[in-house]
């Protein structure tokens, strides 16, 4: 439990240096405040009583490690010196994992004025420890005055569902998908270090899903049996946006605060704000903005300087 206060604390003091750093960023202005504060929070998902270093984890077998969890966990970091970076250079960032904790959805809880009022509710999850990002592989390149992080290989999206207070179920694909984030500080990784920038969502389904009446987009019916084509009338563009399959690639934004460093290592770890849109149900329905909130864990080549940037 006093391990539990310590992070918490510790936690506290690098994420207010991290906001008055980035008060600016849109993202974190609107969102940060509440959503940083509440990931350790006693409401968030159950998670071990304690998190386990790189090495730690490698250490471990098979059988240690299956039913237990652990590989849907980042490791932790224990804190050491900064990591320099070097100016005009391309470094190579690996074994990037990112475990969200908690997850809200954007719901209309009230008309004001005639007006809907929108929230961020929490909401309960619905899948298994399988919803953590792993293996995230791209390059930290450092140019004209900005170090900007291109995410290229790994697993770097997870089908994931959530559910909403009145039973709704959510479903969305937690992604960083061809990630471009930027930070303005590069002399080093260090506590503070933040990166902001955007990445794509796919489509929750693929080309070849077929939904319940036979319908989809490379496959089945382009009408359902026993439906007539569409007709005049108010239903008109119910049964058209029904009919007509097709596979959404939306765009999200995310956040990144370092909070722990150790350089004798290559890894840094810290905390992250991520908001995308969720599942469209192949264009049937308007998709949902989901709050995710967690921690990742990454390594940095900083023996191995590669060059300029193109």
């Amino acid at each position: 439990m006093f391990k539990f206060l310590v992070v918490l604390a510790v936690l506290s003091v690098a994420l207010s240096f991290q906001l008055k750093m980035k008060a600016e960023t849109p993202l974190f202005k609107k969102y940060v405040t509440g959503a940083m504060a509440s990931i350790f929070a006693a409401s968030s998902i159950a998670m071990p009583a304690h998190a386990l270093t790189k090495a730690e984890n490698l250490a471990l077998s098979y059988e240690q490690v299956k039913g237990s969890g652990l590989a849907n966990r980042c490791s932790e970091v224990k804190s050491g010196e900064n990591i320099k970076l070097k100016a005009g250079g391309k470094y190579k960032v690996f074994n990037l994992c990112l475990e969200p904790t908690s997850w809200q959805v954007e719901e209309e809880v009230a008309i004001k004025k005639g007006l809907p009022v929108k929230e961020f509710v929490n909401t309960k999850l619905m899948t298994r420890q399988t919803y953590s990002l792993d293996g995230v592989e791209g390059t930290l390149a450092i140019k004209d005055g900005k170090a900007t992080f291109t995410e290229e290989d790994g697993i770097d999206y997870a089908a994931t569902t959530v559910q909403l207070p009145g039973g709704e179920r959510v479903p969305f694909l937690f992604s960083i998908k061809n990630l471009v984030a930027t930070s303005s500080t590069t002399d080093a990784i260090k506590p503070g270090f933040g990166l902001s920038g955007s990445f794509t969502v796919p489509s929750y389904r693929t080309g070849l899903f077929l939904d319940p009446k036979g319908r989809g987009t490379t496959t089945g019916y382009d009408f359902a049996g026993a439906l007539p084509a569409l007709q005049t009338g108010e239903e008109e563009a119910e049964l058209f946006k029904e009919n007509n399959k097709k596979f959404d690639v939306l765009k999200g934004d995310i956040e990144f605060a370092v909070t722990s460093v150790n350089a004798a290592e290559g890894e840094f770890s810290g905390v992250f704000v991520s908001k995308q849109p969720s599942d469209t149900d192949m264009g049937a329905k308007e998709p949902k903005n989901i709050l995710s909130k967690g921690i990742f864990y990454g390594q940095i080549d900083k023996e191995n300087f590669y060059g300029q940037p193109e």
